[in-house]
C-alpha cells in the first residue's frame, strides 16, 4: 500500500478541517504556541555560561522551575547533560548500590532502567516487578525497606501510576522517579519522591540535550554518605571529597550548555506561567486526553493501549487497533496497517510521528500535553477515522 493509493484507491472523501499546528510527536513535542525564532533573540550566545550572564540566566531557569513545578524549597534542582536519559542515569550511578533495589517496568524506557541496573551495575539484592504494555506491576507489592526505581509515566506505553498514595511514607530506601513525560502535565508527590529527573523537550516542548535532576535532602544525604563501589565518569560525578558539589544547584553545570537551548526552556516556562503555572499546564493536558477519550468512547475501532482509565496519560496517549478485522492479521501485517495509517496522516500533512514506539504493540501514540491546542486535537480526530476507513478499504480490496 502506498501513501498516493490510501484513500483515494478507497474514494474516500477527507475532513473538511486541518490541524493548524500536525506536531503531535511525543518527543520532541509540539512548540508552544505562537513560538517563533524571534523568543531565541536574547539568548547568551558566544558567551560563557560561567559568566555573569549566563549564569544569570541558568539560575532563572532553575528558579522558574521549581515555582512552575511547585517544588518544595528544601529539594535542590540541577541542569545536567543528556536529557533525561543523563539526568536518570547519573542518579542511578551516584545512588544505587547502598541497599536493595527494586526497579519497575511496564513499558520500554522503565525496561532500559532494569538493564542498566542488572547487566551494567550489576546490582546485588535486586529484583524486577513488571508488567505488559497496558498494566501496571503490582504497586502493593513494592519494598520500600529498598530504594526504587521506576518511570511515572510510561511514555511508549501510555500507562502512569495514578498518584503517589502507594509510596510508603515512613520508606527507608529512596525513590527515584524518571518523570519526563509527566513533569508539567501531572501531579508529583514530591514528599514521596527522592530523585525526579525530566527533560525540556516533553511536556514544554523545549529544545533537547539538557536534563532535569531534582534531589530530595535524604537523596543528599545519601550522595554524601555512600560511595559506589564502581567508577563514576567525570560527567556523572555529583560529588567531591564527599561532599554534593551543590554549585550544580545553583546553574554552574557539568558540561557546557547549549545557552540558546536554555533562552528555549526560559521562553517555555514563562509561556507556562501565562497559561496559569502548574494547574493551567494540567487543565490544557487534561482537556486534549479528555477529548481523545470522548472520541474512543464512540468509535468501535479503537481503544487505549492503558487497561484502567485510573492511569491513562493525559500527555502520551497511546491507541490500540480493535477492529476484529485487523486484529486477525499478523503481528507483522498489524503494524503494517497501522503504520500505513500513519503514513496517510502525514502524507496529508495532518499528523506527524504518531506511529506507536518501535517497541510497543502496534497501534497510534499522539501527544496531548500542555503545548498541543484543544482545537488541533479536535481537528485530528475525524482524519484518524479517515486513515482507518482508507487502510480498511485497501485491505479488503488486498483480500
Amino acid at each position: 500500500m502506498t501513501h498516493a493509493d490510501t484513500g483515494h484507491s478507497a474514494g474516500l472523501r477527507t475532513p473538511d478541517v486541518r490541524p493548524e499546528n500536525p506536531h503531535f510527536s511525543s518527543g520532541p513535542c509540539a512548540k508552544r504556541p505562537d513560538w517563533s525564532l524571534n523568543v531565541l533573540s536574547d539568548a547568551a550566545l558566544g558567551r560563557s555560561h560561567r559568566a555573569k550572564i549566563g549564569k544569570a540566566k541558568l539560575k532563572r531557569a532553575i528558579d522558574l522551575t521549581r515555582e512552575v513545578l511547585q517544588v518544595p524549597d528544601d529539594y535542590l534542582i540541577g541542569i545536567v547533560p543528556a536529557s533525561d536519559t543523563g539526568a536518570f542515569e547519573m542518579a542511578m550511578w551516584s545512588l544505587l548500590g547502598a541497599r536493595g533495589v527494586d526497579l519497575l517496568a511496564w513499558e520500554s524506557f522503565g525496561s532500559g532502567w532494569v538493564t542498566d541496573a542488572v547487566k551494567q551495575l550489576k546490582l546485588d539484592n535486586q529484583r524486577t516487578l513488571t508488567a505488559d504494555y497496558g498494566a501496571l506491576p503490582d504497586l502493593a507489592s513494592v519494598n520500600f525497606a529498598n530504594d526504587v526505581v521506576f518511570t511515572w509515566n510510561g511514555t511508549t506505553s501510555g500507562v502512569r501510576v495514578p498518584d503517589g498514595a502507594w509510596i510508603a511514607s515512613d520508606r527507608e530506601g529512596l525513590t527515584l522517579c524518571d518523570a519526563t513525560s509527566a513533569a508539567f502535565a501531572q501531579d508529583l508527590a514530591w514528599d514521596k519522591l527522592d530523585v525526579v529527573t525530566y527533560s525540556w523537550q516533553k511536556v514544554l516542548g523545549g529544545e533537547a540535550a539538557h536534563g532535569m535532576l531534582i534531589l530530595s535532602p535524604r537523596a543528599v544525604e545519601r550522595l554524601e554518605s555512600y560511595t559506589p563501589s564502581w567508577p563514576l565518569p567525570k560527567i556523572f560525578r555529583l560529588t567531591k571529597g564527599g561532599k554534593l558539589i551543590r554549585d550544580i544547584f545553583d546553574g554552574a553545570t557539568i558540561n557546557t550548555p547549549s545557552m540558546l537551548c536554555v533562552e528555549d526552556y526560559l521562553d517555555a516556562l514563562e509561556w507556562a506561567q501565562s497559561v496559569g503555572g502548574l494547574d493551567g499546564l494540567k487543565g490544557r493536558a487534561d482537556a486534549n486526553a479528555g477529548a481523545i477519550a470522548e472520541w474512543v468512547a464512540a468509535t468501535p475501532w479503537v481503544d487505549f493501549l492503558a487497561l484502567d482509565p485510573a492511569t491513562r496519560s493525559n500527555t502520551s496517549v497511546c491507541l490500540k487497533i480493535t477492529d476484529s478485522a485487523v486484529t486477525a492479521l499478523s503481528d507483522s501485517e498489524q503494524a503494517a496497517f497501522a503504520k500505513a495509517m500513519v503514513s496517510a496522516l502525514e502524507k496529508q500533512g495532518v499528523a506527524f510521528d504518531i506511529g506507536a514506539y518501535r517497541d510497543a504493540p502496534p497501534g497510534l501514540r499522539i501527544w496531548a500535553g500542555a503545548t498541543v491546542e484543544h482545537s488541533d486535537i479536535a481537528a485530528l480526530l475525524p482524519w484518524l477515522d479517515w486513515a482507518f476507513a482508507a487502510s480498511k478499504a485497501e485491505l479488503s480490496q488486498a483480500a
